[in-house]
């Protein structure tokens, strides 16, 4: 692993199997009685949020503590930053703290890689997501999910997405989950197309190592896995399609849609969900939806991150055991 995860487009095809490979190991832990391994005991994880966050910020304050880390939770709201103060002196104050890592969403594209390079912390940094960019640790959940449902918990081990068929469909445009997943699953192997409105497809996309169609109904029917993107209207400076209605004619799944998928398929979202528009309540609540299976799949891959960026790279758990080699019930 590399010092920081800044981006999906820094993985290799094994640098990201071998994290799938470690969540693997890690959502072990979470079937045990104690649910904790002392693996980061003496660390500090800060969670320096700018924007807000409820699954993400849970998550990785979750999978620090899970790991034995102490975890500071930074909001910018109620801060110094609401102040004017700058991120540089934000960070000088956490590098005198002692943060060992630093996982950070901001509103501004680019700032984790300002973080990670500007030399003021020594620490990790993790991009939590900023702005439209990108959000490595969603795309890395996102894949562990359907390697666990495509291929197998066990039967996944050491594999990536070869030949998978995934679309992602909706707001291209004001995506950091769908630009982190288009590199990450292209480099597992998985073939991937966007769906979106005209509109809502990026500049430049063409360069980008997918297909693009405008067309739910002419791709849904060979899909492996079809994940359904949120409208950001917090993002939009205009009308990017005439109503909601129409959006959800042409680009929501429903159960008609939904039933035209392979048997095997699945249907995914990273949530929030507005239901009734991108997705029916139909679907969200069918036993193909794996929303809720992404939420307990993001601690274990967050645990695995945090593990490899400041544990190392030998295994977490002993093979065949299942316990670590010194763990919370062992001391």
């Amino acid at each position: 692993m590399k010092r920081h995860l800044i981006s999906a487009a820094d993985l290799t095809r094994d640098d990201a199997v071998l994290i799938l490979d470690t969540a693997e190991e890690m959502a072990r832990v979470a079937d045990r009685p104690i649910k904790k391994l002392p693996t980061l005991r003496g660390r500090t994880v800060v969670n320096l949020f700018f924007e807000d966050s409820t699954r993400t910020r849970i998550s990785f304050e979750a999978a620090a503590k899970r790991l034995s880390a102490d975890v500071i939770n930074f909001s910018a709201k109620g801060s110094s930053v609401s102040k004017g103060e700058s991120l540089k002196d934000t960070a000088l104050t956490l590098e005198a703290m002692g943060a060992d890592a630093v996982v950070i969403r901001h509103g501004d594209s680019g700032a984790p890689h300002r973080l990670a390079t500007s030399g003021w912390i020594g620490g990790s940094v993790v991009n939590a997501g900023d702005g439209t960019h990108e959000h490595p640790t969603q795309a890395l959940l996102d894949a562990f999910t359907m390697r666990r449902r495509l291929v197998g918990a066990d039967a996944g081990l050491g594999k990536d997405l070869a030949g998978r068929r995934i679309t992602i469909v909706g707001d291209i445009l004001h995506s950091r989950v769908a630009r982190s997943n288009v590199h990450l699953l292209t480099s597992l192997g998985a073939q991937v197309t966007l769906v979106a409105p005209p509109t809502l497809v990026p500049i430049g996309v063409e360069k980008w190592p997918c297909e693009v169609s405008y067309d739910l109904d002419a791709v849904v029917a060979e899909s492996d896995a079809v994940m359904m993107l949120r409208v950001q209207r917090e993002r939009m400076n205009a009308a990017f399609f005439p109503t909601e209605r129409e959006y959800a004619r042409r680009y929501g799944l429903d159960g008609d849609r939904m039933a035209r998928m392979p048997k095997d398929a699945i249907v995914m979202h990273p949530g929030p969900m507005n239901r009734g528009m991108e997705i029916t309540a139909e679907v969200a609540d069918s036993p193909r939806c794996t929303a809720v299976e992404q939420v307990t799949n993001g601690v274990s891959i967050r645990m695995a991150v945090l593990y490899l960026l400041l544990g190392g790279n030998e295994p977490a758990i002993t093979a065949g055991t299942g316990t670590s080699t010194r763990t919370e019930e062992t001391k």
